[in-house]
């Protein structure tokens, strides 16, 4: 459903939009707490987005309510390339089914800029579990329903909702515990305050490596490099292609200009060999993906990921 593009090939948009904003710093607004996938993506990306665009690039962190307050700050602002949002696509999928009532349209006051990344989810467990593997955790959940507790980003979020499509695959009934954000989330799960842990593997693998939680699958095509656990598709489990979407979002009614000299400049940052390698190191793909079939794609995900929510009554606390 998803193809790589081919970053060596990619045609770069021009740098000059006569209605991006001068002399001032660019708010790269990141919608979660510090430590998680897109505070690790931004954090990488805005000293080279500072060279190219030619300004400051300042990383804001407005974590709450699934990412939804720092999209809405993005969504109100000045259309003018000063404020930009990046996060994981797959909470701005969610949200329209989720908060029947969001104060912004997700698909009309967020305009895509860029598809960046894709990172495959770790299912992981802290190191007490008494599971090695894939079928005895899943036995293990199955034997003792509503023991396991599952640690996620928020209510709805995709991988809040990936433990949902595993626990009805499995039989089981697992107990789900929001956090805010995917840090506060492995930060638990690594102090024992919770049991599994379905997230991305940019924040989490450091986490396995470490031994602070034991790894037990990946979503994804492929089995993660230095990772020896099977991915979901082999274990014939569903949410195959589950996992964090990292994007950049600009407000819905900035210009096409504009829009098309972010996307060139994050391009150009993307094809960097280095940008590349730290992407991977942190078992990442780039998926460069301009506007028009990022929007499509984000439309395509609200509607997959929606009738999850509402199959099975998920509302935010």
């Amino acid at each position: 459903m998803h193809r790589r593009a081919l970053l060596a090939s990619a045609l770069v948009a021009p740098l000059a939009a006569p209605a991006f904003a001068q002399g001032s710093p660019l708010r790269l607004v990141v919608p979660f707490a510090p430590g998680g996938t897109s505070d690790i993506l931004a954090r990488i990306l805005a000293p080279e987005m500072s060279r190219i665009l030619g300004q400051n690039v300042v990383v804001e962190n407005r974590s709450g309510a699934n990412g939804n307050l720092g999209a809405e700050l993005v969504s109100r602002a000045a259309p003018d390339g000063s404020a930009l949002l990046i996060t994981d696509a797959g909470a701005l999928a969610t949200a329209p089914a989720l908060f029947p009532r969001l104060s912004f349209d997700v698909l009309r006051d967020l305009a895509p800029v860029n598809l960046l990344i894709y990172a495959p989810y770790i299912l992981a467990v802290h190191p007490s579990v008494q599971a090695r593997n894939a079928q005895e955790l899943a036995e293990l959940a199955k034997r003792a329903p509503n023991t396991l507790n599952v640690a996620n980003s928020g209510v709805g979020a995709a991988n809040h909702l990936t433990a949902v499509l595993l626990a009805q695959h499995w039989g089981a009934n697992l107990t789900q515990v929001p956090y805010r954000g995917g840090a506060a989330a492995l930060t638990a799960v690594a102090a024992g305050e919770a049991q599994i842990i379905i997230n991305g593997a940019t924040a989490t693998a450091p986490f396995t490596r470490d031994g602070r939680l034991r790894a037990i699958a990946v979503s994804g095509p492929k089995r993660l490099e230095g990772l020896d656990v099977p991915t979901f598709a082999e274990l014939g489990w569903p949410a195959t292609e589950s996992g964090t979407w990292q994007g950049v979002f600009a407000p819905g009614p900035t210009p096409a200009p504009v829009i098309a000299r972010l996307d060139g400049a994050l391009r150009q940052i993307l094809a960097q060999p280095e940008i590349a390698r730290r992407m991977a190191d942190l078992g990442a793909d780039v998926r460069a993906m301009g506007p028009e079939p990022f929007k499509a794609w984000l439309a395509n995900e609200a509607e997959s990921w929606g009738r999850v929510v509402r199959a099975n009554n998920i509302r935010p606390e």
